[in-house]
C-alpha cells in the first residue's frame, strides 16, 4: 500500500494506453509541482462516480490507474501532459484533498499471456474493428478502426478494452475484470450487446490519429 497523488476524471484510463490532460487548476498544478520531483512521476487516475472534474466535491470509484507522466508542455495559463497508463490499483482510503486528491493505494495484479488465450484475442480485435468500422459510417466515433495496437498480447487486450467503443460504466466493468481471459470475453459481449445502439448514437469527440503501438 502506498499514498499517492490521484486526478479523478470523467473517462476511465487503461492500462498501456494515452492520456492526455490539460491542467489549469491551481490544485492540480500543485499536484503536477509535486509528482515531477519523482524520478518517474505518476498519479493515479480514477472516474468520477458524481460530480465534476473541475472544483471539487465530487464522489469517486474505487478502482483506478497509475498514469505515468511522458511529457509536460508548460503555457501561459495552464499545463498540458502526455500520460500513459500503467498498475491498475484498488483505492483503500482516501486521504485529505487539501492541496489535491491524494489516496492510499494497492498495485492490482498483472495478468500474464497465456497462448491458449490467442483465438479469444484475435475474436475480441476482430469484433472491436469491426464495430468501430461500422459505428463510424453512422457518426464520428473516437477512436480510428484501424489503430495500430502494442504487439504485446496483454498490453493490446487493454488497448481494446480502451478503444472499444462503450460507455463509462462499462469500460470500468472492464477495468475490473479480475482475468486476462474474462477481460476478452467482456470485450466481446459488451461490444456486440452495445452495436446496435452504437450504429445510430451520439457523436463522440475525435481524439486524432493516435497509434497505440509504442505504449
Amino acid at each position: 500500500m502506498a499514498d499517492v497523488a490521484m486526478f479523478p476524471l470523467g473517462t476511465v484510463l487503461f492500462p498501456h494506453t494515452p492520456l492526455a490532460l490539460r491542467i489549469f487548476e491551481q490544485r492540480y498544478l500543485m499536484m503536477l509541482g509535486r509528482v515531477l520531483d519523482d524520478d518517474e512521476p505518476s498519479f493515479g487516475v480514477v472516474l468520477i462516480e458524481r460530480g465534476s472534474e473541475a472544483g471539487g466535491g465530487d464522489q469517486r470509484f474505487s478502482v483506478g490507474t497509475m498514469a505515468r507522466i511522458l511529457q509536460v508542455d508548460p503555457r501561459a495559463d495552464d499545463v498540458h501532459i502526455i500520460a500513459v497508463g500503467g498498475t491498475r490499483v484498488a483505492v483503500d482510503r482516501w486521504l485529505e484533498d487539501d492541496p489535491y486528491p491524494a489516496a492510499s493505494v494497492t498495485p492490482l495484479p498483472e495478468f500474464e499471456w497465456n497462448d491458449e488465450l490467442t483465438p479469444l484475442h484475435a475474436q475480441a480485435e476482430q469484433i472491436v474493428r469491426r464495430v468501430l468500422a461500422r459505428a463510424a459510417e453512422f457518426s464520428d466515433v473516437r477512436w480510428d478502426p484501424n489503430v495500430e495496437l502494442s504487439e504485446d498480447p496483454v498490453e493490446s487486450a487493454w488497448q481494446l478494452a480502451a478503444i472499444t467503443p462503450l460507455g463509462q460504466m462499462d469500460q470500468l466493468r472492464l477495468l475490473h475484470a479480475t482475468t486476462l481471459g474474462g477481460l476478452l470475453r467482456d470485450i466481446i459481449d459488451l461490444t456486440l450487446d452495445a452495436e446496435v445502439l452504437l450504429t445510430a448514437g451520439p457523436e463522440i469527440d475525435d481524439v486524432g490519429d493516435i497509434d497505440l503501438s509504442g505504449y
